[in-house]
């Protein structure tokens, strides 16, 4: 019998399992988190009274119906919660499992792993109290807590207003709505958006909601700094008009959208492209996902797509999967699972647009400004760096020369931003700065683990 694995156990993952159940195949699902449902549909802990239907909004219905559907198969799929997949060798997976290295072989191979907060560095980033926007929701979905009493949040991404609305919704103030994507972008846009009119018209109503309530909703802002003596104390921005304006806050949701985590790809052997209207690299793989010989992609790991996407390209996989193992699917089905994440998709990239990733912005700030957390590397040092004489123009030249992105994140958050710097220092395209290339562990793996690998 074929050994299938499943990374993953968002829309994208739970999608595929459920489809490749009905079709007679019981497959391994590996979850890094102890809930299945990702992190758009994250649960509660355990014994957390907190109300998902004001937090979900009008997207509780799905939130319901996906954890629904897992739990009616849950007991017919091999489910591992817990368990990170940090490393791929051959067709062996290297797994971390409470805290335990061991290894799982598979036949065929389904990554679902999501995205992740893509972040752009800025003064005072790195003051506590900043947080990813993805890390803001979690808290609040995870734990019932609010990164702060008074939050600002600031970035492009249509996750701001979303956010912004879950915080006010469990009684949190949000002092601005922040984004440096000038408003006529957006309406730009609007063609490419008419692909989700429902998601459009959503995303219109949590900003309407904001406005109503009093909160200051701003497009095409500069950042200019978070400030305060040891925490969050305020967020300074010029406004579109080229007002300076400073905003009391002791927290700052900063987010620029999604960045698919394409590591176990990579890993995995996908074959990764640039791709300009993203300034990503993102896995190449066909209309269903087929990545390689029994790979198979879904959901944001592969491109941005959201929640809806996500779901129909994790039912794609498996029939792609299913196509290759001799086993029919239903024709007509798949075909209208190809048109509903084709628009998505389509959709994504009108955000893409909408939303923009702030190059300009990136490549002017001060040479004081920490882009490598991990390493505590300086924009200055990344320029100085590139400044000598045959100085490198390459993101690992780079990473090699100021250990940029050789962290525990392995350039996760840094990443990005750094190839926007090699490309603007070097006056090259952002394809021609190349992409850091990703090693085992993908992720921080508890020395107990690797030492117990090692024996």
């Amino acid at each position: 019998m074929t050994r299938i694995v499943i990374v993953g156990a968002g829309p994208a993952g739970i999608n595929a399992a459920e489809t490749l159940l009905a079709h007679g195949r019981q497959p391994i699902l590996l979850d890094e988190g102890r809930q299945a449902g990702g992190q758009g549909y994250r649960k509660p802990s355990p014994g957390l009274r907190l109300d998902m239907n004001a937090l979900m909004g009008s997207e509780a219905s799905k939130y319901q119906a996906l954890h629904e559907r897992f739990e009616s198969l849950r007991g017919q799929i091999d489910y591992r919660p817990g368990t990170l997949v940090w490393g791929i060798d051959g067709k062996t997976l290297h797994l971390q499992q409470d805290g335990r290295a061991t290894t799982l072989d598979y036949d065929a191979l389904v990554i679902a792993t999501g995205a992740m907060d893509r972040i752009a560095p800025m003064p005072g980033w790195t003051l506590p109290g900043v947080f990813g926007l993805g890390g803001a929701q979690v808290a609040l979905k995870d734990q019932g807590c609010f990164i702060g009493r008074r939050v600002a949040f600031l970035g492009s991404s249509p996750l701001l207003a979303l956010a912004a609305r879950q915080y006010r919704a469990l009684g949190a103030e949000v002092v601005v709505i922040a984004d440096t994507t000038p408003f006529v972008r957006k309406l730009a846009a609007l063609p490419a958006l008419l692909n989700s009119p429902r998601t459009l018209l959503r995303g219109l109503a949590y900003l309407g909601g904001a406005m109503r309530a009093g909160v200051p909703v701003l497009h095409g802002v500069t950042p200019l700094a978070v400030a305060g003596d040891g925490h969050v104390e305020s967020l300074l921005i010029r406004d579109a008009k080229g007002r300076e304006r400073r905003f009391a806050c002791d927290a700052v949701a900063l987010g620029y959208g999604l960045k698919p985590e394409t590591q176990l790809a990579e890993l995995a052997g996908a074959q990764l492209a640039y791709d300009e209207a993203f300034r990503l690299w993102l896995p190449q793989a066909d209309a269903d996902g087929r990545a390689g010989d029994g790979l198979y992609l879904a959901g944001d790991g592969m491109t941005i797509g959201g929640a809806d996407a996500a779901e129909a390209s994790g039912a794609l996989a498996a029939h792609a999967l299913l196509a290759d193992l001799g086993i029919p699917s239903d024709a007509a089905a798949v075909a209208a699972l190809r048109r509903r994440a084709s628009r998505l998709r389509a959709f994504q990239r009108g955000l893409s647009q909408a939303f923009a990733w702030p190059v300009a912005q990136i490549r002017a700030l001060p040479d004081d400004v920490t882009l490598c957390r991990c390493e505590k590397v300086s924009l200055g040092e990344i320029r100085q760096a590139m400044a000598q004489e045959l100085g490198p123009t390459e993101v690992n030249r780079v990473k090699a020369m100021t250990r940029c992105g050789m962290g525990r994140c392995q350039g996760r958050i840094c990443g990005p931003a750094l190839q926007e710097i090699v490309a603007g220092v070097g006056n090259i395209a952002g394809a021609e700065a190349g992409r850091l290339r990703m090693q085992a562990p993908i992720k921080p793996v508890a020395l107990a683990a690797a030492k117990a690998g090692a024996s």
